[in-house]
Formats: structure tokens, C-alpha cells, sequence
């Protein structure tokens, strides 16, 4: 299936002067050690798994849905920022995002996949909504109204009710480096297991946060920390990873530095053999922690900017050349005009609908 670029220009002149680089990079590590996205990636890789039929079922509806259907690739719009950003500072750019029932109809006129979203949103809305687009509840999150602020995530959901209303996944997310991560971890590994044995798919926001690791430069979206955070979100059994899109290379050797301390395990060769500073070999970095790819990488598509549907498009790019199954975006649509959201949706599925994009 192929498709024109839903913004006005062509995707050469939305990437700018990055487009021959973006366009044309041969990655270091080859494609051919990639599970890479595809009609039949449920079959290709969870058939394999210890995923039950439900699960299985669980996860071809989310990748049989919306306009990037049978692809292998996902478009998903996630709304837990009313939580983890505040109510006002997320919804009052566009106040119709304070109804939750806008945020079902962005998702489904926008094609996307899936609505990742809270409790409290499905939960108003489910009877009318659960069975025209896949829901995905997100679990735990960190609230900023307790002064001083806490940055940890707490569970504001349970399995059980994810599965009364329909879902068809449930998302969490883990502050990896944090103080609270081993407790973050021992509950979402918990969750994941319940989710699986009530037939829905996981999803896994693999976030680092941690003081040590803003330097010269912000290392939380250094490739080879959030490679790592990816690695452990696979460990649980994650069936879906959502990482940042990596910008720096060198994050253990720069905590390392900065600390004076010894931090972490790493090996020269990552960063001889499969590591440069280029954002297709960072994001590679990262797939090749989701296990190869057999669990699919979403990057997210970052605050609300001026420049939203170049940075978009530049995101979904990268993700796709370097063996991603697709983008998150949440900010970037739902701060602006409906319609403009769903343009700007339908510019990022297109990038993955183009057979022009093809895997560095």
C-alpha cells in the first residue's frame, strides 16, 4: 500500500537538509539480524512465544487495526498527560481533550492503531467505544500534585479492571535508574503476568530517570542507556517497548565521568562494532535490545512544538529505517485544532505506508 504525505510538502522538504542523510544512511549493524515489522509479524514471532491464544488474539487486533492494518507497524495515540503533566498544562491549549470522549474520537478519525489512555477516560466511555478501537490502559503514574514532587510511578489501575472494560493491552510505565525502580519493576513485572493470563498484550514505557544522568548533555536519551532499559522491558515481557528517540551516544562512560565512580557494564565493541552517533544507528541500538525486534519498538513523539509535523515525520523515519514498528504521539496532535491532529497522524502513518522509507 502506498501513500502521499499528508502535510504539504514532499518528504524531502519536510526533512530539510537532513533528508539525504535520513534517506539514504546504511546502518552499522545489518537489517538482516532484525525480526523486522510485517503482515505477519503476530504469526512470525508470538506463535513461537508462550503468549496464550488470547494474547495472540489480543495482539493481531492492535496490529489489525486503523490505516496501517496488516502492516506490522503501529500508530497509537497516548492521553496520561493529564496525570503525569497536569490537567491544565496538557488540555488547556485545546480544551475539548478535557471531555474524554474527544480523546476516542481523535484516535479513531486519525486511523490509528490503538488509544492508550487512563482509567478513568476508557472506563467513561467504554460500553460505546471498546468495540471500534482497540483500548490500551495505562496503569501506573506519576501525579505532581503532592508537594515536594515525588517522580515515581504508582498504580492507579488494576488488570482486572483493564479487562472489564475491553482492553485489549495494558501499559505501564518503569523509571529505570530511579530509587524506586526495583519496587516499579516488581510491579509491572506482576501486572504483565496477570495481563498475559487474561489474554491481553503489554506494553512498556522504558524511561530512565535519574539526576546522574544529566551531564554536559541529557544522557536520558543517550542510545546505549535507554538500549539497556529496552533490554530489561523485554525481560518482564514486554510484548511492545515505547523508548524515547535517542539523540547521544557514550551515556555509561558520561555518568561514569561525572560521578567519578564506576557505573554499569558495557563493552568497547558497542560502541566499535554497533554504535555511531547517528539517530538511525542510536534507534537501532535500542531494537536490537527489544530482542532483535521479535518485541516491536514504538519511539514517542515528544512535547508540542512549533516545527510538529516536521519533527514528527523526521521521528517516524528513524524509527522506521532503523527497524521499528512504528510512533506515539501524544502532545504533538491532541494540543492542536482536531483536524490538524488528525493531519498530522495521517503525515506520521504515512511515512510508514511509503514504500519510498525502506529499512537502512
Amino acid at each position: 500500500m502506498t501513500a502521499t504525505l499528508s502535510v504539504p510538502n514532499s518528504l524531502e522538504s519536510v526533512l530539510g537538509k537532513e533528508a539525504e542523510d535520513l534517506l539514504s544512511f546504511k546502518a552499522k549493524v545489518s537489517k538482516d539480524m532484525l525480526h523486522l515489522p510485517g503482515p505477519d509479524f503476530v504469526d512470525r514471532i508470538f506463535a513461537a512465544s508462550d503468549r496464550n491464544p488470547q494474547v495472540l488474539r489480543s495482539l493481531q487486533q492492535l496490529y489489525s487495526a486503523g490505516r496501517l492494518a496488516n502492516t506490522g507497524y503501529l500508530s497509537i495515540l497516548p492521553v496520561d498527560q493529564g496525570i503525569e503533566h497536569s490537567a491544565g498544562a496538557s488540555f488547556a491549549p485545546n480544551p475539548i481533550y478535557f471531555d474524554p470522549e474527544n480523546i476516542i474520537k481523535l484516535a479513531i478519525e486519525s486511523g490509528c492503531n490503538a488509544v492508550a489512555t487512563t482509567l478513568g477516560v476508557l472506563g467513561m466511555v467504554s460500553r460505546k467505544y471498546a468495540h471500534k478501537i482497540p483500548f490500551i490502559l495505562k496503569l501506573n503514574h506519576n501525579e505532581l500534585l503532592t508537594y515536594p514532587n515525588q517522580f515515581d510511578q504508582i498504580m492507579f489501575a488494576s488488570v482486572e479492571q483493564a479487562w472489564n472494560l475491553g482492553a485489549v493491552a495494558v501499559g505501564a510505565t518503569i523509571y529505570f535508574g530511579s530509587e524506586q525502580s526495583t519496587r516499579q519493576i516488581q510491579e509491572v513485572s506482576e501486572a504483565f503476568e496477570r495481563a498475559h493470563e487474561l489474554g491481553m498484550a503489554t506494553i512498556l514505557w522504558c524511561y530512565l530517570r535519574n539526576n546522574a544522568f544529566k551531564q554536559d548533555k541529557d544522557y536520558h536519551l543517550a542510545g546505549d542507556l535507554t538500549g539497556q532499559a529496552n533490554h530489561l522491558g523485554v525481560t518482564i515481557k514486554a510484548d511492545i517497548i515505547k523508548q524515547k528517540l535517542p539523540e547521544y551516544n557514550y551515556g555509561y562512560a558520561a555518568v561514569a565521568k561525572a560521578t567519578g565512580e564506576s557505573y554499569g557494564k558495557t563493552n568497547d565493541r558497542v560502541y566499535t562494532d554497533l554504535l555511531t552517533d547517528h539517530p538511525i544507528d542510536l534507534t537501532r541500538y535500542q531494537v536490537l535490545n527489544c530482542y532483535c525486534g521479535r518485541a516491536g519498538l514504538i519511539n514517542s513523539g515528544g512535547a508540542s512544538s512549533k516545527n510538529d509535523f516536521a519533527e514528527a515525520v523526521r521521528t517516524a523515519v528513524i524509527n522506521k529505517r532503523a527497524g521499528g514498528c512504528g510512533l506515539i504521539s501524544g502532545r504533538k496532535t491532541f494540543q492542536r485544532p482536531f483536524e490538524e491532529g488528525v493531519k498530522l497522524f495521517n503525515a506520521i502513518q504515512d511515512v510508514y505506508l511509503s514504500p519510498d522509507v525502506t529499512i537502512a
